[in-house]
């Protein structure tokens, strides 16, 4: 019997998880039930079992794969030198993640996909591991991108970075929520009104 490639493992495994993921932006993970996952993908129950035991394990996986787009994002639009400014920076995160289609899904129902993955992290455990370590992760991340802010004389030495990545992070998060929940936001609308609230003189104010 000829060896299966790499490549075609891995192409059925996409396949796979694309199609489990348009179910779930459709019905929910628990209004979605492994027959829906088998006919979306048109194979048969042996060849997705080969890769995923089960509803629980796929969702798992999505997960997986959610947080670290969040995070690929993240690095991507921070690896640009000199290091962008908040607003910039946070719309180049959501540009990259809610650019064109993913998996087959709009903007809004990928979005929705992930307001589902944060929820499901309530009820389970193993996905709660996964995004805290992602979020960890992310907010050290973020933190040192702060301290390269208050380097440059941008941010005042008297807030926590802590502080700071976690409002950044905050604001990348509401953004996805707003977008699954009513489907007008925009990264540009996002990154304007950051630019604005940023421009505010808080010495005349006080």
């Amino acid at each position: 019997m000829a060896r299966v490639s790499q490549a075609h493992l891995d192409a059925r495994r996409r396949q796979i998880l694309d199609g489990a993921a348009r179910c779930f932006a459709r019905k929910g993970f628990h209004g979605t039930s492994m027959q829906d996952v088998l006919h979306e993908v048109g194979l048969s129950a042996g060849a997705v079992y080969r890769y995923f035991s089960g509803k629980d394990d796929l969702i798992a996986a999505i997960a997986g794969e959610a947080v670290g787009s969040v995070r690929q994002a993240f690095e991507e639009a921070a690896r640009v030198s000199p290091s962008p400014t908040p607003d910039v920076l946070i719309g180049r995160v959501t540009r990259t993640l809610f650019s064109g289609e993913s998996r087959g899904m709009d903007r809004r129902a990928h979005a929705g996909l992930i307001v589902q993955v944060w929820s499901e992290t309530l009820r389970s455990e193993r996905l709660a591991a996964t995004l805290g370590e992602a979020y960890e992760g992310l907010r050290l991340a973020w933190a040192e991108l702060v301290e390269v802010y208050r380097e440059a004389g941008i941010l005042a030495a008297d807030v926590p970075s802590d502080h700071v990545a976690r409002t950044l992070i905050a604001t990348a998060q509401g953004f996805i929520v707003q977008l699954a929940l009513f489907g007008d936001a925009a990264p540009g609308v996002l990154e304007n009104g950051l630019r604005g609230l940023m421009s505010m003189d808080l010495q005349e104010i006080s």
